[in-house]
């Protein structure tokens, strides 16, 4: 069975998934990423998905259950790169990933986990 890599930058884990996720590894990825949250004290998840081209009901779920995961663990998950055919597949499945962040790409992505770190009404370089 393949298992998807979790890199640390600080105090972010970045999940970049590169192959096609079958169920198991999907599983496997749930298990390894809550382990490494709650080893590494991070507060930030990235998961890239732009390599994914065709996500099932299953795999949905999964980056929904995935981020729920990471809140429990106090930390904040963010889904990028997910490819249009994927979003409109996901919608057309009924998976509107309630309570999932998402950006564009991996750099929006860590500007919007900077953001989301930042106290309630304070900005950098004010």
């Amino acid at each position: 069975m393949d298992r998807i890599p979790i890199l640390r930058m600080g105090q972010t884990l970045l999940v970049t998934i590169q192959i096609d996720m079958q169920d198991q590894t999907a599983m496997a990825l749930q298990e390894d990423l809550a382990q490494r949250i709650a080893a590494t004290g991070a507060n930030g998840v990235l998961i890239d998905i732009s390599a994914l081209e065709v996500v099932d009901s299953f795999i949905g779920r999964m980056l929904s259950i995935i981020s729920g995961v990471a809140r429990v663990l106090s930390a904040t998950a963010v889904v990028v790169g997910m490819q249009p055919a994927v979003a409109i597949t996901l919608v057309e499945l009924g998976l509107s990933l309630d309570g999932v962040r998402t950006a564009l790409d991996v750099e929006r992505g860590m500007a919007l986990l900077d953001r989301l770190r930042q106290p309630h009404g304070v900005r950098r370089g004010a």
